[in-house]
């Protein structure tokens, strides 16, 4: 079974790389818009990519490195 789900993982790690540049993107548009409050959407993505990485974590094999149980 070992590398069964890697792919998977993979682009779910990619994702989730993606969820947080969104992320940044919304705080420096709040920043530079003169906003002194987090985005609504920032929140929602920070907490979507907090799943998807979790779910990328729940998907690595036990014997990969950084590999902790959720």
């Amino acid at each position: 079974m070992s590398g069964e789900f890697e792919e998977i993982r993979v682009r779910l790690e990619g994702i989730a790389e993606e969820l947080a540049d969104l992320a940044i993107l919304r705080l420096r548009e709040s920043i530079d818009a003169g906003g002194d409050e987090l985005p609504i959407d920032e929140r929602r993505l920070t907490r979507a990519r907090r799943a998807v990485q979790k779910a990328a974590d729940l998907l690595r094999e036990p014997d990969d490195e950084g590999w902790q149980e959720a």
